[in-house]
């Protein structure tokens, strides 16, 4: 069995969906994802299963990105990720979920290209990329433009 077939059946299982489903949908015997389901701690009634890994994320017990569980450290804030990929990753897929103020949106003219750009949180930024102030910065002509 591939990586990718097992997180399939991860991700299918968590929905709710019956081995028998996964394993037509997937191609593999019912055997075969039951046997996973249950060395992984997915087996049993699968709308159970969906309900306690919601519930398990939200209290801070399974990594909010791949579901292994987390050690909680006794002081400090409570981790809701394993390590630095995982939220990297799970902030990059629901940036919506961010609480961006419109007070923080900043809007400024780019003194290279001339473009309009907003900034959220960053009071002091001058150019809109990295590539235009380079070649404002470094690329100047004889004549100094």
């Amino acid at each position: 069995m591939t990586a990718d077939e097992k997180g399939k059946i991860r991700e299918l299982r968590l929905k709710g969906i019956g081995y028998k489903a996964i394993a037509t949908s997937i191609g593999l015997s019912r055997d075969i994802v039951r046997g996973f389901c249950k060395r992984n701690g997915l087996s049993g009634d699968s709308c159970v299963i969906a309900l306690n890994v919601e519930e398990k994320i939200n209290r801070n017990i399974e990594c909010s990105g791949c579901n292994k569980p987390i050690k909680q450290k006794e002081q400090g804030r409570i981790r809701r990720f394993c390590c630095d990929e995982c939220r990297r990753k799970w902030w990059n897929e629901n940036g919506d979920m961010r609480n961006k103020k419109d007070a923080a949106t900043y809007k400024y003219i780019c003194p290279k290209c001339e473009k309009e750009f907003s900034v959220y949180g960053n009071k002091k930024r001058k150019y809109c990329s990295h590539n235009c102030y380079i070649k404002d910065r470094f690329w100047r002509d004889k004549n100094g433009i």
